[in-house]
């Protein structure tokens, strides 16, 4: 199958697209898109040139995998708008994904507790635990939280494994006995995406066109200062 991944929860934005069967999937393709230039300026046109490297018409993809938060609000809402509007003018199947799953599942972690964490803004972090098995596989440990940047930080036990764009600030914070996972991989990245997805789709899950949102976890300033002005 023929599988599109967009990556817009951050700064350092991605799309891919990944070929997959019944027993595999590889990444054929991926474009970066630019730091220096907004998500909605350089999505569509990052797309428009994907398709063209792969060789692929846009009726003949399968599937549209991404990723709808934990992130920035203005990237997750038209990273979804447009893999909705990319899944439905083509007719393709839809799959949105948990940042923190994709965090985890590149990460390529050994045995043990593995921390991803997203900044959350006002010294907070998105986050959750996993638990990878020898085979590494990480498995969730309860639900996506924001959680006090202490807190975090003092949940953290010896040999535990940390991940995430929002290390950029904390690595230094670290216990000299938690383990940082390398940088290159700490960017959550499309075709990270696309191989969550695939795994989800193999299992049968199929997400609404129409109801798939962006999730936040957390109300805007903006929100915030309405329900509590």
């Amino acid at each position: 199958m023929r599988i599109i991944a967009i990556e817009t929860s951050g700064r350092h934005g991605s799309v891919a697209a990944l070929r997959g069967d019944a027993d595999a999937v590889s990444c054929m393709e991926q474009i970066v898109l630019p730091a220096s230039e907004r998500t909605a300026r350089s999505l569509a046109p990052a797309l428009r040139d994907l398709l063209q490297q792969v060789g692929w018409a846009a009726p003949s993809i399968e599937l549209v995998a991404i990723t709808n938060g934990p992130g920035s609000f203005t990237g997750l809402r038209i990273g979804v708008t447009t893999a909705k509007t990319l899944a439905y003018a083509i007719g393709a199947d839809i799959i949105g994904v948990d940042t923190l799953d994709v965090l985890a599942a590149q990460a390529r972690a050994p045995t043990g507790r593995l921390w991803p964490i997203i900044d959350a803004q006002r010294q907070e972090l998105f986050t959750v635990a996993f638990e990878v098995s020898q085979h590494r596989v990480p498995q969730r440990v309860g639900d996506t939280v924001v959680m006090k940047q202490e807190n975090w930080l003092a949940e953290l036990r010896a040999g535990d494994l940390v991940t995430g764009p929002a290390l950029r600030t904390l690595a230094a914070r670290l216990p000299a006995d938690v383990i940082s996972i390398p940088e290159e991989l700490w960017q959550p990245t499309a075709a990270a995406v696309g191989q969550v997805a695939w795994r989800a789709y193999q299992a049968g899950r199929r997400d609404d066109v129409w109801k798939l949102l962006p999730n936040y976890y957390r109300l805007s300033a903006a929100e915030e200062k309405l329900k509590h002005p």
